[in-house]
């Protein structure tokens, strides 16, 4: 059985979440763009921190039998990409979120409220 886009972005979101990810948005890009269907924006407060919930977010996508495409930025870990296919997650430091701010240069994307 293979995971869906929404299953997989959820727990993505748990995951970055369960490691104290800050401001975590979601954005589905459905109809927008063939990237993805969603991209998980979040921060860390620290290199550590931002780290910590990358390596959460591919350990809780592979354990799903998601397969993990790529990582870039850990080495730096400013900002961290896990392209996970349908669903990908950047994983900013938070001085890098402010400066690059993603969500603006996907405006047109609509914001995934969970309950």
């Amino acid at each position: 059985m293979s995971v869906t886009p929404d299953q997989l972005m959820n727990a993505v979101v748990d995951a970055a979440d369960d490691k104290k990810a800050m401001n975590l948005v979601t954005l589905n890009l459905q109809g927008i763009s063939l990237i993805a269907d969603y991209f998980v924006i979040c921060h860390g407060n620290s290199e550590t921190q931002v780290q910590a919930i990358a390596t959460e977010v591919r350990k809780r996508a592979e354990e799903l039998g998601a397969r993990v495409r790529g990582t870039e930025g850990m080495d730096t870990a400013r900002w961290v990409l896990v392209d996970l296919g349908d669903v990908v997650v950047h994983v900013f430091h938070r001085d890098d979120r402010e400066y690059y701010n993603i969500e603006r240069l996907w405006s047109d994307a609509k914001v995934v409220e969970r309950v």
